[in-house]
C-alpha cells in the first residue's frame, strides 16, 4: 500500500496540505506520463452487478481488458510540499526520505510452503488463499493467480471449491486498477459457480477512489485544516484512466465490501491498525458501520473513515503483540492477516539507490511477526517488489 506523487498542482483548500496515505517514497515503473486528474462527479444510481463475465485474454497476452492503460505516477518532485507538522492526529506515515527498492535487491522473509491440503478446511470448501495489495498491476496479478493454480491460461477460475480473499487496494499507482476490479468481480461469479468463492475486503484506496468520485474538490475537515478527496487521490497515485473507466457498478461493488472477516482462525483485515475498534465490537458491527458511513454520503464522515484506514504499524514494535492480542480478543482468530504496509518498510530494511553492489531487500513471501500473531501480505509490487498470493495456514 503506498506513496505516490500527484500530477500537476494538487487542489488543497485551506491551511493544511492533503496527507499522503502512505508516507512512503515509491519509484514508478517505466511507463507513459500520467495525465491530469479528473474532477470528481457525484455517484448516481447503479444497476445491479450482473453475472455476465468480463472477457479475458490468455495469460500470454499483456491485457485482460482492452481499455486504455494508465501509467505510474510522475517524479516525486511534482508533488507539492508536505508540511509534516500538520499531519492529522493519529496518522502514522513512515519516513518520507526512505529509499525505494530496486529490482535485484534481496530481503529474506522466508515462509515454508503450505501443505497440499489445508488441515482446517470447512466441510465442502477447499483451501484458503489470500492476496496482498494489487494497486493496478493486472498482469502481475494474473501471473500470480495462475502460478497458484487459481486461474487457467485464459484467466478463468480453475480452483474448484477453493476460497480466495483479496485484502484490498485494487487501484492507484499501477496501470490498470479498473481491470483488476473487473477481474475480481468476474472471478467471484466463476468461483461461486464452481462451489468455492472469491471475496474482497475494503482498503483505504477503495475509500479514496470512492471519495474522489463522490466528493471531488469538496472541502473536508482533515483534522489539521481542510483538504479534498480529489487532491488526496492524485497525491496517492490516482490514475486518470481508472477514473475515466470507473462506472456505477464498480462504485456499488466497492461500497459493499467488508472491512474485516474471519476465516479458518485468521482475522483478515486490510490495514495493520487497531482503528477497527472505533467502528464496533464485532466483525458484523464493523462491517455494518463502514457500509452505513458510506451510505450516508457525508464527506467529513467518509474522510475520517479513510484517514483511520491509513493508520499502520500497530503490530510492529514492542507494543505490537499486545495490540494484536487486543484486536484478536475482540474479533476472534489466532492470527491477523493484513496488507497495507509493504513488508520492506515494515521491517525497516530498504535497499540503496546509490548503485553500490551491496544487497538490499527483496520480498519472497509473507512476513510473520508480533510474536507470530500477525502476517503481512503487501509485498510491495508498486516498488518493484512482489505481488503475493499465499495459501493459509502458514507453517513457519
Amino acid at each position: 500500500m503506498d506513496p505516490a506523487p500527484a500530477t500537476g498542482p494538487v487542489p488543497v483548500m485551506g491551511p493544511a496540505p492533503v496527507m499522503d496515505v502512505m508516507g512512503l517514497p515509491a519509484e514508478p515503473r517505466p511507463g507513459p506520463g500520467t495525465p491530469d486528474g479528473p474532477v470528481g462527479h457525484a455517484v448516481g444510481s447503479a444497476p445491479p452487478i450482473g453475472p455476465e463475465p468480463v472477457s479475458a485474454t490468455p495469460i500470454g497476452s499483456t491485457r485482460v481488458s482492452s481499455a486504455p492503460v494508465g501509467s505510474m505516477s510522475p517524479p516525486r518532485d511534482s508533488v507539492p510540499p508536505y508540511d509534516e507538522g500538520q499531519e492529522p492526529e493519529g496518522y502514522t506515515p513512515t519516513q518520507r526520505d526512505l529509499p525505494v527498492i530496486k529490482r535485484g535487491d534481496t530481503l529474506q522473509a522466508p515462509v515454508a510452503p503450505a501443505p497440499a491440503a489445508a488441515a482446517r478446511e470447512p466441510e465442502g470448501l477447499g483451501p484458503l488463499f489470500v492476496v496482498g495489495d494489487v494497486h493496478g498491476y493486472l498482469d502481475e496479478l494474473i501471473a500470480a493467480l495462475h502460478a497458484k493454480g487459481l486461474i487457467d491460461a485464459d484467466g478463468n477460475w480453475s480452483a474448484g471449491n477453493a476460497r480466495l480473499w483479496f485484502l484490498g487496494d485494487f487501484t492507484d499507482r499501477g496501470p490498470d486498477g479498473i481491470g483488476v476490479i473487473d477481474l475480481v468481480m468476474r472471478l467471484s461469479a466463476e468461483a461461486a459457480a464452481a462451489g468455492g468463492y472469491c471475496k474482497a475486503l475494503m482498503g483505504n484506496h477503495e475509500l479514496l477512489l470512492i471519495g474522489a468520485r463522490r466528493f471531488g474538490d469538496t472541502p473536508v475537515n482533515s483534522g489539521a485544516g481542510t483538504a479534498t478527496f480529489q487532491a488526496a487521490w492524485l497525491l496517492n497515485g490516482g490514475q486518470k484512466a481508472d477514473m475515466d473507466r470507473l462506472q456505477d457498478h464498480h462504485l456499488q461493488w466497492m461500497s459493499r465490501l467488508d472491512a474485516m472477516e474471519h476465516e479458518d482462525d485468521h482475522l483478515l483485515v486490510h490495514s495493520d491498525t487497531t482503528a477497527y475498534l472505533d467502528y464496533g465490537d464485532s466483525i458484523e458491527a464493523v462491517n455494518d458501520t463502514v457500509r452505513e458511513t458510506l451510505t450516508r454520503n457525508d464527506a467529513d464522515e467518509c474522510w475520517d473513515l479513510f484517514r483511520k484506514f491509513t493508520k499502520r504499524f500497530a503490530f510492529r514494535d514492542e507494543s505490537g503483540p499486545r495490540a494484536a492480542r487486543e484486536l484478536l480478543s475482540v474479533y476472534g482468530g489466532s492470527r491477523i492477516v493484513h496488507g497495507h504496509s509493504p513488508i520492506p518498510y515494515l521491517l525497516g530494511e530498504v535497499g540503496s539507490e546509490d548503485g553500490d553492489d551491496s544487497q538490499g531487500p527483496v520480498v519472497d513471501g509473507p512476513h510473520v511477526y508480533a510474536d507470530g500473531l500477525a502476517i503481512a501480505m503487501d509485498g510491495g509490487v508498486t516498488m518493484a517488489g512482489k505481488l503475493l498470493v499465499q495459501q493459509l495456514p502458514l507453517h513457519d
